[in-house]
């Protein structure tokens, strides 16, 4: 009876023992308090009751950054959040060097927040994410170098701003539009312009065309099925006219020469 009392002593002595660390993982050994070593991947074994360990994950976590409220440089109210990636490259130095990494890390990208987007006017804010991002990205990743971890990316989500910014934003918005439609129909009208007096230098060439262009006009008018249009006069005097004054032109011309 006792050996098999000691055999079961034996087993589960064994079986308190078994640690199993995953790929994406990593394990820090300690005896009586002491670092040892890190363990790999794979079945390992400890000593229970004298040796004990503390699992690190060696993947990228992400963290948000709580909104913050920012004084921006020109004086504008508004609250800020982003999110942060980091990834762990020494699973020593991330549980020997600091006491929480996650609640260090957090502290730190919101200071950092606070700190840049305060040196800036809105409009760069709002502008320039990505530049802010990576202003905030160096300052925590110096930071955290003696940590053994790496920030890889850091990116601005929500800008929340007061009412009465948001306002102003629009009606500048629309006024901005409303220039740019003035100054395209102006361009049209111009244009306008330009293409009626070629058109109107080019039937005046040619007596057939006016004709052309008034019969055109006359048929535009019919089609309404509303209207009598009225000759006072016959419609070649029109031409007649046209064509003595242009006679009376080119002589005078050749009476110069």
């Amino acid at each position: 009876m006792s050996s098999y009392i000691i055999f079961i002593f034996i087993i589960a002595f064994f079986l308190l023992g078994i640690r199993i660390v995953f790929e994406y993982k990593r394990a820090l050994k300690f005896r009586f308090g002491s670092y040892v070593k890190v363990l790999n991947p794979g079945f390992r074994w400890i000593i229970p009751f004298i040796e004990t360990t503390q699992f690190v994950d060696m993947r990228v976590i992400t963290i948000n950054i709580p909104a913050q409220e920012i004084m921006t440089q020109d004086n504008v109210p508004c609250k800020i959040n982003g999110v942060l990636f980091y990834k762990i490259i020494n699973a020593t130095q991330s549980i020997l060097e600091v006491e929480n990494y996650d609640f260090a890390i957090s502290q730190l990208a919101q200071a950092s927040l606070r700190d840049v987007c305060g040196k800036v006017e809105l409009d760069t804010i709002l502008s320039k994410r990505e530049e802010i991002g990576n202003n905030i990205r160096e300052i925590v990743d110096a930071e955290t170098k003696d940590w053994g971890i790496t920030v890889l990316d850091v990116k601005i989500k929500d800008i929340e701003l007061p009412e009465n910014m948001k306002r102003s934003m629009a009606n500048q918005a629309e006024a901005e539009r409303s220039r740019r439609a003035r100054i395209i129909l102006a361009d049209a009208e111009k244009q306008a312009a330009q293409a009626l007096l070629e058109a109107g230098e080019l039937i005046d060439k040619s007596p057939s065309s006016i004709k052309l262009r008034l019969y055109q006009t006359l048929a535009d008018i019919a089609a309404e099925k509303n209207s009598t249009i009225v000759f006072p006069f016959p419609e070649e005097a029109l031409y007649k006219k046209e064509n003595s004054a242009k006679k009376q032109k080119q002589l005078k011309k050749g009476k110069r020469k």
